[in-house]
């Protein structure tokens, strides 16, 4: 006869563990310690096995008889139902493993190391993740939903924060969906926060604009007292448009002196494509007069104290500060407004060379640093025109664009 919650309750424990019988294989199993433990016994594949359902009263007899009815129909359907619960636990155990810190910290290693990225970007990828694992490092990756995700970009917003909460939204969409890619989680939770921040205004970077001003800061360089690695860097970031950081970056080796040529890697690159500078007459003496008092290996322009280290990413725009220009005048990556915006003006160029000669088209090398596609030509041309245009106003000549 099936039990009933009266007899279950009237069961006294004995010497030895005894059973009471359900029916359809459930059965409760009363211990000489009292507890009162339900199980389903069943074949699977000619063995018989016993599935522990839980203990009375936490698991009651309706529940209990719910539970043996679903096992039957995982047998039925060709699943071993302890098999099935171990499985579970193995991914809730992986699951508890697989962090969203542990697997941020592995997307960094396999797809930002190993590939190369620069040094100055994998900084920025560890400090996104230090922002977030306070709330959500120590959490399974596959459990982080869009809420938890949006509390800590949130945080960061009402602090004014603006571009952080934004460039960490992006670097933990990276992580999720590497996670996913690896079946670490199901799918990325901020895929569904589109307009859930506030959107930080364009960042314009203060440039030079007006000859005079021009010419009155190129002599400012000549006369600036420094180092000659800060002297050097100085003299050649207004004449080659790269960022600072790929200026910063630049080594010996990458400079080809024959073809006149300075080749960046792609990993240094913001684009993530090889980058082909042409070197003007001007470029070339500055660098061959600082080769010959610094010598030639490594970094172009290394630290002031550490050789191994490119120069520090402040030593250009502190350089300016010390010379009287304010931040509002003039930044090392604005000198690259300040060339393109003379450039377009002069109307010699074609805008399209322009662009490629700030990387923001495809100038990738592989295919040909000549190749005439990448305006190559007009470039080599546009680079010798504008260091000519430099000299002049730093003369103190005013020369028609």
């Amino acid at each position: 006869m099936p039990l009933n919650i009266s007899e279950i309750r009237s069961f006294k424990p004995k010497a030895k563990p005894y059973k009471k019988a359900d029916g359809r294989g459930l059965y409760l199993l009363i211990k000489p310690n009292g507890s009162k433990l339900w199980y389903l016994k069943y074949r699977f594949r000619g063995k018989e096995k016993k599935l522990s359902l839980g203990p009375f009263p936490d698991v009651g007899l309706a529940n209990a008889r719910r539970l043996c009815e679903t096992a039957r129909l995982q047998i039925l359907e060709g699943t071993d139902p302890m098999a099935e619960r171990m499985r579970e636990k193995s991914l809730e155990k992986q699951g508890s493993e697989h962090t969203f810190e542990s697997v941020a910290l592995e997307y960094i290693e396999d797809n930002m190391v190993r590939a190369g990225r620069a040094e100055a970007t994998l900084r920025k990828a560890r400090w996104f993740l230090d922002l977030l694992k306070p709330a959500i490092g120590d959490m399974p990756i596959a459990d982080v939903d869009p809420q938890m995700m949006l509390a800590p970009l949130k945080k960061m917003e009402a602090r004014g924060n603006l571009e952080s909460a934004k460039k960490c939204k992006s670097f933990a969409s990276r992580v999720f969906r590497y996670g996913a890619a690896t079946g670490r989680c199901q799918s990325d939770p901020t895929a569904i926060l589109q307009g859930a921040l506030v959107s930080p205004k364009a960042r314009h970077y203060a440039a030079i604009l007006e000859p005079e001003k021009l010419g009155e800061l190129l002599r400012a360089i000549e006369n600036f007292e420094c180092s000659p690695i800060t002297k050097a860097a100085l003299r050649v970031a207004p004449h080659v448009f790269v960022r600072p950081g790929e200026l910063r970056h630049g080594e010996w080796k990458e400079i080809d002196w024959d073809k006149k040529v300075w080749t960046i890697p792609a990993g240094k690159m913001k684009a993530r494509r090889t980058h082909a500078v042409p070197l003007s007459r001007q470029v070339l003496e500055y660098l061959e007069h600082y080769k010959a008092k610094m010598g030639g290996d490594g970094y172009i322009f290394p630290s002031l104290y550490a050789s191994a280290r490119p120069m520090s990413e402040n030593t250009v725009n502190v350089a300016f500060r010390r010379m009287g220009f304010g931040k509002e005048e003039i930044t090392a990556h604005g000198l690259r407004s300040t060339a393109s915006t003379f450039l377009n003006e002069s109307g010699k160029w074609h805008p399209d060379a322009i662009e490629r000669a700030l990387a923001h088209g495809d100038s990738n090398a592989v295919r040909g640093v000549y190749n005439r596609g990448n305006y190559w030509d007009e470039r080599v041309r546009m680079a010798q025109w504008w260091s000519d245009y430099l000299d002049a106003l730093r003369a103190g000549e005013n020369p028609k664009l």
